[in-house]
């Protein structure tokens, strides 16, 4: 079992107003602050709305000590994606000085409607296959984005490079793996999970073309217009964001869902469109495991060792 410490995210960020309008003016020297007010959501940062009094209210987001180089990456990611017909935030200004604040931190705009997440709830089987259609859709243009090789995007572009994605997948399980036994996971189930993976690893070769991958396309980064039928309005946080196949993309948007979440997984595949891939779904299996495999070590590491029992349960089911 490892005896690091858990790792520390979502800053409490203690900003005053003032200190807020000093960093709007960097922007937009004639703009007043009204307020400041934090916002659900974003696992990793602190988000911010600054609500100003004769312009759009814009969005401060502030990384975690630990993961200050999310802030490079995500400016990176969301340039990638400027001539992309999807609406993602607009950055207005990334300061990584720490002198307005001791954090990197990004302004950007804030994009009009409501997280998915809440409007769920109220939606019939039929208004939850559309709007998971139109989220399909857009995560299909944002797959459309093609990189120089496969693997882990970075500050500055993907940091280590593979030359395909086999190469790339076997190198994330082989870590993965390695990982789950540092920090007390089951010896005996990781080695059937590597033999699982040779006898399967045939399935990555498909994906020739290294492309973008938001890899944390759920409710929660998803926001939709507030009345009436939703209609998608907006997609946040690519701080996961890839260079790699885009069924592993698929595969972390459907994992989260249940039996009956249909409606939803129907309409996210619908929406994507054809996959002309030879054994598209035996792929997803196996990345979902990987998932699940990538999630065991992130709880395992933020110190949330509750979620292990259930998540080692669904590693040994995906192998058996």
């Amino acid at each position: 079992m490892s005896n690091d410490p858990p790792l520390q995210l979502k800053p409490r960020l203690a900003i005053s107003v003032d200190q807020v309008q000093s960093i709007i003016r960097r922007v937009s020297p004639q703009a007043s602050v009204l307020d400041v007010a934090e916002l659900h959501g974003g696992e990793i940062g602190t988000v911010l709305e600054i609500v100003l009094a004769d312009s759009p209210a814009c969005i401060l987001k502030a990384y975690p000590a630990s993961l200050q180089w999310k802030m490079a990456k995500e400016v990176y990611v969301l340039e990638l994606l400027r001539d992309v017909d999807v609406a993602v935030p607009k950055i207005l200004f990334a300061d990584d000085t720490r002198r307005a604040i001791d954090l990197n931190y990004v302004l950007m705009t804030k994009l009009d409607g409501t997280m998915l997440g809440r409007r769920e709830a109220d939606l019939s089987d039929a208004g939850l296959f559309a709007i998971y259609a139109e989220m399909g859709a857009a995560l299909r243009r944002i797959n459309e984005v093609t990189l120089d090789s496969f693997g882990y995007i970075g500050p500055n572009g993907v940091w280590t490079a593979h030359p395909s994605n086999r190469a790339y997948m076997s190198a994330q399980f082989d870590k993965k793996l390695t990982e789950f036994c540092t920090r007390g996971g089951d010896r005996a189930l990781a080695g059937r999970l590597r033999d699982s993976v040779m006898a399967r690893q045939h399935l990555l070769d498909a994906a020739v073309i290294p492309r973008l991958c938001h890899y944390d396309f759920h409710a929660g980064n998803i926001l939709v217009t507030s009345h009436g039928d939703p209609h998608l309005s907006g997609i946040v946080d690519f701080e996961n964001a890839t260079s790699g196949d885009p069924l592993m993309d698929i595969a972390k948007a459907l994992y989260y869902f249940t039996p009956k979440d249909a409606p939803k997984r129907e309409g996210l595949l619908a929406g994507y469109g054809k996959i002309g891939r030879p054994d598209w779904q035996e792929t997803l299996r196996l990345y979902r495991m990987y998932c699940t495999l990538e999630l065991w070590c992130w709880m395992a590491q933020i110190g949330k060792h509750e979620a292990l029992a259930g998540l080692t349960r669904e590693l040994a089911n995906a192998n058996s």
